[in-house]
């Protein structure tokens, strides 16, 4: 099997050590030597921790925005056609699905979930606003069809129901598999149910 190339494993030994220590705990020397590179290599492909950083996050995130984006635009063209409001539901899968069948399905993106939590909790704001820069496109797109979806609302509302649901939708991406945090949840649940669950859970929540 061909080995990684000198920039791909960077990014890996970057993601796993952001993850475990967090971002500003981890030193580019402590990357450069789990990776078995020099400083130079680092320098070169990326010029700076911050920029490693957000080559990490670009790894996952770019491809699973283009499909959410992809299934969000379908979703408003097709209300647009019909000439009726899209469906909160509809609205909400093009969402949760490819976020979590993606994460979930790919073995590799464990120490990205978990980076991912902590972008959301960590009290600095580097992370997080590398983090949310890189998803605020997505966001904003999927909160303008949900105010579509839910005329009766104001979205300030619908903004704040989005972000309950987002906070539903990380706690799962993080636990999910590991009991969560009151234990006794069923480990042995399939991520499709998993996704119906939660789909259907998160929107009983923006239509009540």
């Amino acid at each position: 099997m061909a080995q990684p190339d000198t920039k791909t494993r960077i990014i890996s030994t970057a993601e796993e050590l952001f993850a475990l220590a967090g971002f500003h705990l981890t030193s580019l020397r402590t990357i450069t030597t789990q990776a078995g590179v020099n400083l130079a290599a680092v320098n070169y492909h990326f010029g700076s921790k911050e920029a490693l950083l957000e080559a990490v996050f670009d790894r996952h995130l770019i491809p699973l925005n283009d499909i959410r984006i992809k299934r969000l635009e379908g979703v408003a063209a097709q209300a647009k056609k019909s000439g009726r409001p899209p469906e909160v539901e509809g609205v909400l899968r093009c969402f949760t699905e490819p976020t979590l069948a993606l994460l979930h399905r790919d073995s590799g993106t464990g120490y990205f979930r978990m980076l991912v939590g902590r972008s959301l909790s960590d009290p600095d704001q580097t992370v997080r606003q590398l983090f949310l820069g890189r998803v605020s496109g997505v966001l904003e797109l999927l909160l303008d069809l949900l105010c579509q979806a839910l005329p009766h609302r104001s979205r300030e509302s619908v903004s704040l129901k989005l972000n309950f649901a987002l906070g539903a939708m990380s706690h799962t991406l993080i636990f999910q598999g590991q009991g969560g945090l009151l234990g006794g949840v069923d480990k042995g649940k399939s991520i499709d149910e998993v996704i119906e669950m939660l789909t259907n859970f998160i929107v009983k929540g923006m239509e009540g």
